[in-house]
């Protein structure tokens, strides 16, 4: 039974997020890149079957760090440490070259908690499956093969990695 609790912090999540993505699109520069958050959270909850509230609300707010003007003083503020550490483990330092960003990322990822880790899953399933030729499919499973990586073994991630490791094979 979802909670009042729950529920606000659902709806808070959803339009703090569709506020910051406003105006912002996805490659297909048709589609409102607000969808892409909303999808990762209802694979977390509808395919990985992950119904904790502030696992939810980080899947929904998993790139307004990266994409938008929002900081982690924001996220803490307005949702608290648990959501707001769990949006900065998945936000690339744009400061740093690629192949170092993405190498230090990984090893971020590594070590993050592991609902930061499913979100991840939750990501690349979304892109894999939002792909719009080969080419994309193929940088998006490169991608996906590292997040199956940085889950490690887990238990409670073990379903997320079946169903990646499916969708990309």
């Amino acid at each position: 039974m979802v909670g009042e609790q729950d529920f606000k912090l659902w709806q808070k999540a959803i339009s703090f997020a569709a506020r910051q993505h406003s105006g912002q699109l996805r490659k297909d520069e048709r589609t409102p890149y607000f969808a892409h958050p909303v999808r990762v959270a209802m694979t977390v909850r509808d395919i990985f079957e992950v119904s904790d509230p502030q696992v939810l609300a980080a899947a929904i707010l998993h790139d307004v760090i990266e994409d938008t003007t929002t900081d982690y003083d924001d996220l803490l503020q307005e949702f608290g440490h648990n959501v707001a550490d769990l949006v900065v483990s998945l936000t690339k330092d744009s400061r740093l070259p690629e192949e170092e960003r993405e190498e230090r990322y990984d090893a971020g990822l590594t070590q993050a908690p592991w609902a930061a880790r499913l979100i991840k899953l939750a990501d690349v399933f979304d892109n894999y499956s939002d792909a719009r030729n080969d080419s994309e499919r193929a940088k998006v499973a490169a991608k996906a093969k590292r997040a199956i990586q940085c889950a490690g073994d887990d238990p409670r991630l073990q379903k997320a990695v079946a169903v990646v490791q499916e969708l990309i094979s």
